[in-house]
This record gives structure tokens, sequence and C-alpha cells, in this order.
């Protein structure tokens, strides 16, 4: 006779829930699952919850002694650790003496204005626009990825960039000669759009619970 108690979650699947409920990004979730997962792997597959500072400090000095990552892949992965301890596990580790990678001194590349319109001019259609909002908004790959419609605020010729990096949601500016190929593209958009709800799809993805807070029906455009 099957037991009537829910399983308990795996430790991954506790981490992404965790993480959801932070409102981390994807992108850092993914990252944070890759480093619990190699930690777990180093220690030949020993729970986390039997290990404390001792087995992360051998984790995090190996990374630097013998895999040679830098210094910001070690602390990325020391941070994806403590959150699984802190935010997973519900536990405090003593304090981590580590190794620290070699921090190193490299000078940025920064495109001059020709380089990035020779860039530009080989890009065509959508990803072109992305391109010339990432470089003339200032947003990161993600943040650009992530804009809706509402975003986009052509009379005070701003960019409402929301949910990004760090929580804070911040203006920035459209560029007057991107007003007209985001219209276009909005437009095009739509047109597409209608004629997948036509045809019975046309769905989306909601944030943070809001489908099942705003349920819709997509053939009448109503709330149920």
């Amino acid at each position: 006779m099957e037991s009537s108690q829910p399983k308990a979650k795996k430790l991954l699947e506790r981490v992404n829930d965790a993480i959801k409920v932070k409102h981390y990004s994807s992108r850092t979730g993914e990252t944070y699952t890759y480093w619990i997962r190699q930690f777990i792997l180093f220690h030949h597959k020993r729970h986390p919850q039997e290990m404390g500072a001792p087995e992360v400090q051998a984790f995090m000095t190996d990374l630097a002694a013998q895999k040679n990552f830098s210094s910001s892949t070690q602390t990325q992965a020391l941070s994806s650790i403590l959150f699984l301890y802190r935010h997973v596990l519900q536990i405090q580790l003593d304090e981590v003496k580590i190794l620290r990678a070699k921090k190193t001194g490299r000078v940025p590349v920064v495109l001059s204005r020709a380089e990035t319109q020779k860039i530009l001019s080989e890009l065509s259609g959508t990803h072109k626009l992305m391109a010339q909002i990432l470089y003339g908004g200032g947003l990161r790959l993600m943040e650009c990825v992530q804009l809706r419609v509402k975003d986009f605020d052509f009379e005070y010729r701003q960019i409402v960039v929301r949910d990004p990096k760090g929580g804070q949601d911040r203006f920035t500016i459209l560029p007057e000669s991107l007003i007209e190929p985001i219209k276009e593209h909005l437009a095009r958009v739509k047109r597409l759009h209608d004629e997948d709800l036509a045809k019975g799809y046309g769905a989306v993805h909601m944030p943070y619970a809001l489908a099942v807070k705003y349920p819709i029906d997509v053939h009448k455009n109503r709330l149920i």
C-alpha cells in the first residue's frame, strides 16, 4: 500500500523554489544550481547537510589551486553555496577561510563609435533592433529580452527597465532614431499575435503567478 504522505522534494528542487521566492533571474538560478551540483559531486555526492565550512573551504580552494578558476568565478561559486546553506538548508556556516584566486587587472575592451556602427551594419531584423537598444539605452542582454510593450514611453523617450540585476527598477533613454523602428516592430508582432490567437495559440509567460491571479480566456480576450 502506497503512503499518502507527499514525497519530499529533492535538494535541487528546493533550491529552485528558493530562487523563485527571491525573484532571482533564471540565469542566476542556473548558475547557482550548477555550482551547488559541482560542490556535491566534488565531495562524492555527500548531502550538503552532512557537510560544513571545511568541505566548502576544500571545494573553493580546489577551484583556485587546481582548476585555476578566476577570482570572480570563485566568488560566484561561493555565493551559490552560501545561498544553499542560508536559504535552503537554514544552516549557519562557520567562517569559510579560502585560498583566493589572484584578481586580474585586465583593461576592458571599449569599442569606438565607428566600430560599433560597423558591427550594427552587419546585423538585420530583430537582432539589429535589439543591439541598437542595448547600445543606445545601456541595457544588459536579459534586460532587453524581457522588455514589454508598456516599458516603452515614446512621449518621454525613455525605457523602463523592470526587475533588473539588483532588483531596482530604473529609467534609461530611448534614442529618437529607434522610435519608429520599435513602433514598426511592435505592430508586426501584434499582427503575428493576432494570427496566433485566431489559431488557438498566443499564450505568453506571466511572472510571479499572475496567470493564476488574472486568468484570461485568450479566445474572448477577457478575464475568466
